[in-house]
């Protein structure tokens, strides 16, 4: 394998626009950090009540839309650092004693222990629709098995684009806070650094993306 090949050419992502992924395909994808629910810790019927009205948001939308887990190994790096600074400034011998084996024991454990941070995301897409020259209609025209057909795509414009993706998002974020979920998109910062995260899972990751609070 020809090792100067760049990893982008393997990331059907064109460019990064105000939060919007532009794919290179012309597709628009917003990406929503969405924060989570301690389902073991709900009463069986605060259990269903979720499931229900989790079924009932799907149902309204009008669109496909993916939900990705992504699990990574918790880098405490800064939180021992912040602890050692901690541990510098203290004065008093018993306190400063005992944040320096606090410290070790956090090192340890997650040394020897695969102690892994998840963070839920969902995907809201929108791609332009695709008409067949051969006047067939749009259901038959959109089947991927039938790749002998030819299809042309519709140009909406980017700025179109861009609206009808905004409204979408703003539909999976008010369906999701109805459940008890906040979601937030991520920005061009944001979404830059979880790619590089997905594609270089062993480099040190020097910040965490989190949800901003209000």
């Amino acid at each position: 394998m020809d090792k100067n090949i760049s990893t982008q050419q393997f990331v059907d992502i064109e460019s990064i626009k105000n939060g919007v992924l532009v794919l290179k395909s012309g597709g628009l994808r917003k990406i929503l950090m969405v924060s989570g629910i301690n389902f073991d810790l709900k009463s069986e019927e605060e259990q269903g009540i979720i499931i229900g009205a989790f079924q009932n948001f799907l149902n309204t939308l009008e669109f496909s839309i993916q939900f990705l887990v992504h699990s990574r190994k918790m880098n405490i790096s800064v939180y021992l650092e912040k602890l050692r600074q901690r541990e510098t400034q203290e004065e008093n011998g018993l306190l400063k004693n005992q944040i320096s084996e606090y410290i070790e024991f956090v090192r340890s454990f997650v040394e020897n222990n695969a102690v892994m941070a998840k963070t839920f995301f969902a995907v809201v897409p929108y791609d332009s629709m695709q008409i067949s020259k051969a006047g067939a209609n749009i259901i038959s025209s959109l089947k991927f098995w039938d790749r002998n057909k030819k299809t042309e795509i519709k140009d909406e414009g980017l700025e179109q684009k861009m609206t009808q993706i905004s409204q979408r998002t703003e539909q999976v974020i008010n369906g999701l806070n109805q459940i008890g979920l906040r979601a937030v998109a991520l920005n061009d910062e944001e979404l830059t650094e979880l790619f590089y995260n997905l594609y270089n899972p062993s480099d040190v990751e020097n910040k965490e993306i989190k949800i901003t609070k209000e």
